[in-house]
């Protein structure tokens, strides 16, 4: 993290100073005022100038593309990465050939990368915090269809049988999506059972 002592006439002139030097505008920086100017007898001897200290904030969207960047190169992925902030959520859309290694089995590659970058992005704590969503081909909705699609089905064959059934191991994501599906249910309802990372969601008949 850079850091600059800058002086001016005024506080504002300091801070103008360091800018132009760093070449950034003001919402890149922090800074700290060491010494207000002054002046001094007769408004001849003594003067002191303003005297600032500038802090460069932390660009933590290009840590996290250069990290993503890093471990893409690592895997011998040729790629474009394109991020989207909005209201402390950074969406990360990753394109490109053989996008299915970066997707992996059930999404499982996709979480680790997404988790990854959360934890570069997030790591000094001196931002608020940014959830991380990470996807390629449009594999988040996607899975999200497939999903609702299995929580109806089940369902289904929940209530024709009467008898509860157990879902494939899922991370708390995916479990989500099953239970906000099937929450208006009248005639089941769900519940998830296990530890990670082999919880299930157990869909059952309600009792009258």
């Amino acid at each position: 993290m850079k850091i600059v002592e800058m002086t001016g006439k005024t506080v504002n002139e300091a801070l103008k100073n360091a800018l132009k030097q760093l070449n950034l505008t003001e919402d890149k920086v922090e800074f700290e005022v060491i010494q207000e100017a002054s002046r001094g007898f007769f408004n001849l001897i003594g003067n002191k100038p303003a005297k600032i200290l500038v802090k460069v904030k932390r660009n933590y969207i290009e840590d996290g593309k250069i990290f993503l960047r890093n471990v893409l190169d690592s895997m011998g992925i040729e790629s474009e990465i394109s991020f989207k902030e909005e209201n402390d959520m950074l969406h990360i859309n990753i394109t490109g050939p053989k996008m299915g290694l970066i997707i992996g089995y059930r999404g499982e590659t996709l979480d680790s990368l997404q988790y990854l970058v959360s934890l570069v992005v997030n790591k000094s704590h001196d931002i608020p915090y940014k959830k991380i969503i990470l996807d390629t081909e449009n594999y988040r909705s996607k899975r999200e269809e497939t999903l609702k699609r299995v929580a109806q089905k089940t369902a289904y064959k929940v209530r024709k049988t009467g008898r509860s059934f157990k879902l494939e191991p899922m991370n708390p994501y995916e479990r989500r999506v099953i239970h906000s599906e099937l929450q208006d249910n009248e005639f089941i309802y769900t519940y998830s059972d296990g530890d990670e990372p082999y919880r299930r969601i157990v869909v059952d008949i309600r009792k009258e």
